[in-house]
């Protein structure tokens, strides 16, 4: 068994098609097919099912597909410590933010890592704070951006607090509080609100803040994203809540200060364990020094 072997396995598994995979893999297929054959007569077991019309994994496929992946990832993550000794940054690196994150220009920041270090393949994945915690713990992500309710920090990750910020509402054009420069939370209770999904960070921070003011109101419309909540709220289905710093986004619609305002707070976390030589010089952009022993979590 070879990581070349386990590299067709893996590419056959993700694109589930042998000629997608061969062409991923840079090999003619049938160089490929003959490798997997190889590799199933040395396990005694299939680890695909094919057909005329698709190719799935067998049980066996399904065992041996994580430790498959997790060989590879630590074969490059050993060719990159061994280049970082000669002062090459090069490997992945994963990195995770909410839509909504406005302590740091990402994008800037990530063109700033990129031409320092141009071997270092970046990627870049979006969703909600408490996913992106749990794909940072499991090691899919070197290091995530989030918003969070004010409380305890993550468990399981380092990390470092970059920012705390307000919500404001945010109104449809001509609603009867857009010419209201400050309200408390008790005036919108009768109010269709656009907000994210029950659960999430970003709807927690609401709830809680209406909780703790005394007041109920009705989410009639839940998105996973801001462009869809501005998108509702043109259209007067109702009101939301985003960070102040964020709002300037949607320049068209009016917004409304709180009183009693939920704080929301940005987050940089990272894994508890020993970061990539790539993850740790991104982490240096952000004043994580020596990312093995910043931060806490």
């Amino acid at each position: 068994m070879d990581l070349q072997q386990m590299r067709y396995v893996v590419a056959v598994a993700e694109t589930k098609n042998f000629t997608r995979a061969a062409e991923q893999c840079l090999v003619v297929q049938s160089a490929l097919s003959h490798q997997i054959a190889r590799l199933e007569r040395e396990l005694g077991a299939r680890l695909f099912e094919r057909t005329s019309r698709r190719v799935r994994l067998t049980a066996a496929g399904e065992a041996f597909l994580p430790a498959a992946r997790q060989s590879l990832d630590a074969a490059e993550r050993a060719r990159a410590e061994v280049a970082a000794v000669a002062g090459e940054i090069r490997g992945p690196l994963a990195v995770g933010a909410i839509p909504t994150v406005t302590a740091v220009d990402l994008p800037a920041a990530l063109k700033r890592f990129h031409l320092r270090h141009r071997e270092v393949r970046i990627s870049l994945r979006a969703g909600a704070s408490e996913e992106l915690v749990e794909r940072v713990r499991q090691g899919t992500l070197d290091a995530a951006f989030l918003g969070l309710p004010l409380g305890p920090r993550p468990k399981g990750v380092r990390g470092r607090e970059l920012a705390r910020g307000h919500l404001v509402a945010v109104v449809p054009p001509g609603h009867a509080l857009a010419s209201q420069e400050e309200v408390n939370l008790a005036r919108l209770a009768d109010e269709p609100f656009v907000d994210f999904p029950a659960g999430t960070a970003g709807r927690v921070q609401t709830d809680d803040a209406f909780t703790a003011a005394g007041v109920r109101r009705e989410v009639a419309f839940e998105v996973t994203a801001p462009e869809p909540m501005a998108r509702l709220i043109r259209q007067g289905l109702g009101i939301g809540m985003l960070p102040a710093a964020f709002v300037e986004e949607f320049s068209d619609l009016p917004v409304v200060r709180l009183r009693d305002a939920p704080v929301r707070v940005e987050h940089l976390v990272w894994s508890s364990g020993r970061p990539s030589p790539a993850a740790t010089a991104f982490l240096s952009m952000f004043g994580v020094v020596e990312a093995s022993g910043a931060g806490g979590g």
